[in-house]
């Protein structure tokens, strides 16, 4: 069964990017480009839900919605 879980890319100001799962606490990741940071972070979520079940805990569903805002 796939999981499917929110992740926010942030640029970082001396180049790649930073990406973190809110659903998950202290899941984040980072790449030099967009696809590598993506790499990373889905490889970081399957290791922590690997944890989280290992260890008898439950896997938390992602409950977050994206809205553009206009400014």
């Amino acid at each position: 069964m796939s999981l499917i879980y929110t992740v926010v890319f942030e640029k970082e100001a001396d180049g790649g990017y930073h990406v973190y799962c809110p659903a998950l606490p202290g899941c984040h990741s980072q790449g030099d480009t967009r696809q590598e940071a993506l790499g990373n972070i889905r490889e970081a979520i399957q290791c922590y839900i690997e944890s989280l079940r290992k260890d008898g805990q439950k896997v938390p569903e992602d409950t977050a919605s994206l809205i553009e805002v206009a400014a």
